[in-house]
């Protein structure tokens, strides 16, 4: 199988990047640098099934917390709209809420056209009040009982930062090699624990990241 006819179908930008990698004090050839791709491909689509219940589990408990305040249709409460940040340039939580519901006449309808990162827009300090100090507890029963609200809060902001930029990799198809992926693992595993132990311990069952990651090849 000629590895030269496979790197000019990747690109030589592309598949440099892994024939950069030092192994043993030495680059890798091309012929292992597809291996090691081969493996990149393999494990990052291994991640989309937790980073998926990961996602749908977090913007459930977002929603509910918005639902104790607001009530079952607070996608079209005029309050929770206003409270929303709507800068001019860059992403808008406000535009993209009311993009999201445009067409739909359930919450549960809204929830899924709303960005990954609209949630975590939700995560700042200009929601304690509203959200997170009345609900926090609630809605994650499983946090951390040492840390103040707004120290779990932030804590849930960062870890759900790092899992959408390993979630943005993934689907743009870039290499996730240089990443502490038992971390992002671990993240993502934390995340669905404070909302769920038994949802995690469910995720962990039926997932082949662990395993893949044990097959890496360099």
């Amino acid at each position: 199988m000629p590895s030269s006819n496979i790197k000019r179908s990747l690109s030589d930008s592309r598949l440099s990047t892994y024939e950069q990698i030092v192994f043993n004090g030495t680059a890798l050839s091309t012929e292992q640098a597809l291996k090691l791709y081969a493996w990149n491909a393999q494990v990052s689509a291994a991640f989309f099934a937790p980073l998926h219940l990961c996602e749908v589990v977090f913007r459930n408990a977002v929603s509910e917390a918005l639902e104790r305040k607001y009530g079952l249709n607070w996608p079209w409460n005029t309050t929770f709209e206003r409270s929303l940040p709507n800068p001019d340039r860059g992403y808008s939580p406000r535009r993209d809420l009311i993009n999201a519901r445009n067409g739909q006449n359930t919450t549960g309808k809204v929830i899924p056209e709303l960005k990954f990162v609209f949630w975590e827009k939700l995560l700042t300090r200009r929601f304690d009040d509203r959200l997170w100090t009345p609900f926090l507890h609630t809605v994650f029963p499983n946090h951390e009982v040492t840390l103040s609200v707004p120290e779990m809060r932030n804590k849930l902001r960062v870890l759900l930062e790092n899992v959408r930029g390993l979630r943005n990799r993934i689907a743009h198809h870039e290499p996730i090699i240089a990443r502490d992926l038992e971390l992002d693992f671990k993240n993502i595993d934390l995340l669905i624990n404070y909302r769920c132990s038994d949802t995690a311990h469910w995720t962990y069952k039926n997932q082949l990241v662990t395993p893949l990651m044990e097959l890496k090849p360099f």
